[in-house]
């Protein structure tokens, strides 16, 4: 039976009043909400164990559901990431590789269309970031490219405006509206709220200004990584201690007369601080009225060495984690509204993001490469009722894994060419287990912003293997069992060439089983 004719069905209205009626209403499909914010990663949440993160509401979301500790992405980076969940396929084969010259083709198959042939309305709100127009959507309300902090512009169905206030916020008010008066409530729905939060610049709102201002970040250990034994990790530019990281345009320490190196076109006596110039008055006065004291402070004391370097991780971490306090409060109030609305226990709750970040390990921020921090992403989802899964599970999951488990919630076939794997079995039976060995790697965007070369990978678990290729051609293995934070590259090491014959074999295998063409360059 179709879910359009199932409710149609005159007598649904009445059974659902009755005590008889419990297995119609358990009947009923899952609605699904998947929440995706950008470059939003673990090590900035208190549910994975963060300490200095205050994230309630996110923690929220996990405690009343699973939280995933092995889940990864296949290309981090925002517009290929987001295409791998859309599609749930590898770049090579959505064709989505990089942000530079790559366009999402908006005619292949997605989650959201074969949802829609499922019965499902779908809508997605937010940053889209794919250089197309959303197709598969019965609604769509997006941001213009990255999107602004403040004031940003929405291309809402084909049509531009201009929207007051604070973006996470208005994102999160359009999503509300959307389910308040613009869903079918005759069909389950599928909406995807993509937030720009936490992407650089870390712009906060005025109201979180002076959040995590008494908050001294702790230093991670490798902050001072000398990149000994990784040529590629040397070669970035994504460097907190050096220019990579611009005092104006990231850290907001304007002064009239001075430019960023790295956005001159924002800074003018018109627009400072980045996207300054976008705000409204009030917005502007809240703005000086906080960093003023913080830009005369720093130039007064003038620090050199590994003070400044020191000075610029605080005040990194600050504004980024003022921008997740936001983030964090405005999925408080869509948890609030779903379960005021009583769609709560009958929808599925996903949190993640496109990929993680680095919050100073080994020196950085930015993401790319496919070390652990950016390699993995987070992932919770407050499970609905009937689906008793709960805690941690550590099954290996990708972001090409999204698509198949909400076709597979909505009861609609997942086509064969689909290279993800659905986790709905193990969110339905804690006994079960994911069939996979290893997830694969593969990052395109070389020349580009922060310099990170090509490269493609294997990890299973316990050993990581990465190519560096095109205009180097290096190989580093790490065993994170005892190296979790990945300083020793021991490919040359002979204790592990067997084990690094047997991850070539398998690497191959992914090659070929996903058909990545690479393999036909570089073969195994």
């Amino acid at each position: 039976m179709s879910l359009d004719n199932f409710y149609k069905l005159g007598g649904l209205a009445i059974l659902s009043t009755m005590g008889a009626c419990s297995s119609v209403t358990e009947e009923k499909p899952l609605n699904i909400i998947y929440i995706m914010t950008d470059d939003h990663t673990r090590q900035a949440m208190g549910c994975y164990g963060y300490d200095y993160a205050n994230t309630p509401n996110l923690d929220r979301i996990a405690n009343e559901g699973v939280i995933f500790s092995n889940s990864y992405v296949a290309n981090s980076l925002s517009g290929p990431s987001r295409a791998c969940m859309l599609t749930g396929k590898h770049s090579h084969a959505n064709g989505f590789t990089n942000n530079i010259n790559s366009h999402f083709d908006s005619s292949q198959q997605t989650f959201p269309k074969l949802m829609q042939k499922a019965g499902y309305q779908t809508a997605v709100i937010g940053k889209w970031h794919l250089h197309t127009a959303p197709t598969g959507f019965d609604h769509w309300e997006i941001l213009n490219g990255q999107g602004e902090y403040y004031n940003p512009m929405f291309i809402t169905n084909g049509d531009t405006s201009l929207c007051d206030g604070y973006v996470t916020n208005i994102i999160t008010d359009k999503s509300i509206d959307w389910l308040e008066k613009n869903k079918d409530n005759q069909k389950p729905f599928c909406l995807l709220v993509h937030h720009k939060a936490i992407h650089r610049n870390w712009m906060a709102d005025t109201s979180d200004l002076k959040a995590y201002e008494d908050v001294v970040f702790p230093l991670p250990e490798n902050f001072y990584d000398t990149y000994e034994g990784r040529v590629a990790a040397k070669e970035q530019e994504m460097d907190i201690k050096t220019n990579d990281m611009d005092l104006i345009y990231d850290l907001k320490m304007y002064r009239p007369g001075l430019e960023s190196r790295l956005r001159q076109n924002y800074i003018t006596d018109d627009s400072k601080h980045g996207l300054y110039g976008d705000m409204n008055e009030a917005q502007r006065k809240a703005w000086d009225a906080h960093y003023t004291p913080i830009i005369n402070e720093f130039y007064s004391a003038n620090l050199k060495g590994n003070e400044l370097s020191e000075w610029k991780y605080q005040r990194y971490m600050r504004d980024y984690m003022k921008t997740v306090k936001s983030l964090d409060d405005n999925v408080g109030r869509l948890l609030n509204y779903l379960e005021e609305n009583n769609l709560l226990e009958n929808t599925l709750i996903v949190y993640t993001s496109d990929q993680g970040f680095y919050m100073g390990e080994h020196g950085w921020f930015d993401k790319r490469f496919m070390y652990d921090e950016s390699f993995s992403t987070p992932l919770i989802m407050r499970m609905p009722k009937g689906y008793e899964r709960r805690g941690d599970i550590r099954d290996l999951v990708q972001n090409i894994d999204y698509a198949p488990t909400f076709l597979d919630i909505a009861g609609a076939d997942i086509p064969e060419d689909i290279q993800g794997i659905s986790i709905l079995p193990i969110l339905k039976d804690s006994n079960k287990k994911i069939e996979r060995n290893a997830l694969y790697y593969h990052f395109y965007e070389y020349p580009a912003e922060h310099a990170v070369k090509k490269h493609y990978g294997i990890y299973d678990g316990r050993y990581k293997l990465i190519h560096f290729y095109d205009d180097i051609d290096v190989w580093e293995l790490y065993d994170r069992d005892i190296d979790p934070k990945e300083m020793t590259n021991v490919y040359n090491n002979p204790e592990y060439q067997e084990i690094i014959i047997e991850l070539k074999n398998e690497l191959k295998k992914l090659q070929i089983e996903y058909n990545d063409p690479i393999l036909e360059k570089y073969p195994l």
